[in-house]
């Protein structure tokens, strides 16, 4: 069984920048896709960007495309997010996951089959 742990999060203010890691332990680790999604209070799950595991191509929410990039380590098993120019908008839990088969759309949350518990990011203005 794969288990997705991330780290990573914390308090930052506007303008500041993190790096949200997701590592992956249990089994060979050797998803199709990884993703990540966010939750702010009050609001639903929203996609944030993905990645295909083998191949490396990136998908991007448009608000979030040339702050946010995702990248990966196959070796270590690790994905990561790169969270530049921060708003306080960005405030949310945010939660990698993973698929292990190829589902066509990776911005669906319900098509990926592992979770992570999720790291909080707060942004302060």
């Amino acid at each position: 069984q794969v288990q997705l742990v991330e780290s990573g999060g914390g308090l930052a203010q506007a303008g500041d920048s993190l790096r949200l890691s997701c590592v992956a332990s249990g089994r060979t680790f050797t998803p199709n896709t990884m993703g990540w999604f966010r939750q702010a209070p009050g609001k639903e799950r929203e996609f944030v960007a993905a990645i295909r595991w083998g191949g490396g191509r990136t998908y991007y929410s448009d608000s979030l495309k040339g702050r946010f990039t995702i990248s990966r380590d196959n070796a270590m098993n690790t994905g990561y997010l790169q969270m530049n120019s921060l708003e306080p908008g960005d405030t949310a839990v945010y939660y990698c996951a993973a698929a292990r088969k190829y589902t066509g759309s990776v911005y669906i949350g319900a098509l990926y089959d592992t979770w992570g518990q999720g790291t909080q990011v707060t942004v302060s203005s």
